[in-house]
């Protein structure tokens, strides 16, 4: 018999701490160091295959794009499968994808295509076990606990995404170009074999509240999260935040190469100082929240995603182009800890894994727009341009969000129930 908790049963601190949330951490913090992996060395396999910033910027939009083209379906099958069972293969999946890519380039025939449709297909299997993976979070966590697990699992993500895959992906990548890919699939097998000792279970299937096949099912959560006006407009805000955020990384690579001069370690190393402000953030996120409240909280990271993106833009040194994406990072780990646990605690346990895939479609759109933005303006205006620019939207977000904080906006648009009717 499965030992998972659901939110209805679960209770106590350790509980949280279970063997089975403890294996969907270790999932989660292996495959981020692969993850950083490949997100140091892509780009500068693109780099050294052309010195185009669109191009470079292509990488961004190819992993990032089926948020788009997938979200909707993947939350679907979230929502019907075996959510262990299905995060295996995926991860077993992308560890074949990449060690294809590994041997392309050992053999000669790794090029640009090849790297887009790696990319490309990355991001297909991203979309669904982030997907399932924060399905699953609230049936092995208590309510009263959501916000500590959640930030751990983004702790565990930023400091290998952000932190030790960088800078093992660099020095990887400086010793041999397929090396981070192989890695990466390593990493990806590992993750496959933590999830698989999960024990058996998974969130309810669908009821069927809808009728006429797969296309109704798929817009229920679409019609759900769009009546409700809290989440509706997290997510556009998250769109905007993300349009900004995914121009500057896109393009971060050209500006470590042509304004600050660093190799390709030392912006393995630039990049690794994301995990600094991630790991602070996932730590004191909870109580941040808990002090200031959560309009509070929001003001506050789009204010530090601003400052970071100004200072990018304003001071050409790798040190504060460091502390920049440090403070990039807090900022954003702060915002997914309070619209994540929003989430889970607000949509039907049986609408979880679509509504999830529409907020995600509508948030991670933003991705490929502004990576594909971000190239554009880098090579029409310079890098700086692009920081500048992002640095004015989170600006006047932040001026919006204080003006929502004063009214409370969370507060009074947050429904008691969370399967009323009543969701306005």
């Amino acid at each position: 018999m499965s030992t998972l908790a659901t939110p209805a049963t679960a209770g106590g601190r350790h509980r949280m701490l279970s063997r089975d949330f403890s294996r969907l951490w270790s999932a989660a913090a292996v495959s981020s160091i692969g993850d950083g992996v490949t997100i140091a060395a892509a780009p500068l396999l693109a780099a050294q295959l052309t010195d185009d910033p669109r191009l470079i910027g292509g990488v961004s939009v190819a992993f990032t794009a089926p948020f788009v083209l997938f979200g909707i379906p993947a939350g679907l099958l979230v929502d019907r499968l075996d959510i262990r069972t299905a995060m295996v293969r995926v991860d077993i999946a992308r560890a074949v994808l990449l060690a294809v890519l590994a041997l392309g380039i050992l053999g000669g025939w790794g090029g640009l295509p090849l790297l887009y449709v790696c990319m490309f297909l990355l991001g297909v299997g991203e979309v669904f076990c982030r997907n399932a993976a924060q399905v699953l979070v609230p049936f092995i966590t208590p309510e009263s606990g959501l916000a500590t697990a959640n930030a751990r699992v983004m702790a565990a993500q930023e400091a290998g995404s952000g932190f030790l895959g960088p800078l093992i992906g660099a020095l990887l990548f400086s010793v041999a170009i397929a090396l981070p890919f192989g890695v990466d699939a390593a990493t990806f097998l590992c993750s496959a074999l933590l999830v698989s000792r999960i024990r058996r279970s998974r969130p309810p299937a669908a009821r069927p509240d809808t009728a006429g096949g797969v296309l109704p099912e798929m817009l229920a959560g679409a019609r759900w999260l769009w009546r409700h006006h809290l989440l509706r407009s997290l997510a556009l805000l998250s769109c905007m935040i993300n349009i900004a955020g995914s121009a500057m990384l896109a393009v971060l690579v050209v500006h470590s190469e042509q304004v600050l001069r660093l190799s390709a370690f030392g912006y393995g190393v630039m990049l690794s100082c994301q995990a600094v402000g991630a790991v602070l953030a996932s730590r004191f996120a909870p109580v941040l929240t808990a002090r200031l409240g959560r309009e509070g909280a929001l003001v506050a990271t789009a204010a530090l995603i601003a400052t970071s993106e100004a200072v990018l833009a304003t001071l050409p040194s790798a040190y504060a182009a460091g502390s920049a994406l440090a403070i990039f990072a807090c900022g954003t780990v702060t915002w997914n800890v309070v619209v994540v646990v929003l989430r889970q605690t607000l949509v039907p346990r049986h609408l979880l894994g679509r509504a999830n895939s529409v907020y995600r479609l509508i948030a991670w759109g933003g991705l490929p727009v502004g990576a594909a933005a971000g190239g554009i303006v880098a090579a029409e205006a310079g890098t700086p341009a692009v920081f500048g620019i992002g640095a004015a939207v989170m600006a006047v977000m932040a001026v919006g969000l204080l003006y929502g904080a004063r009214r409370q906006w969370i507060t009074r648009a947050a429904p008691e129930q969370r399967d009323g009717e009543d969701i306005r």
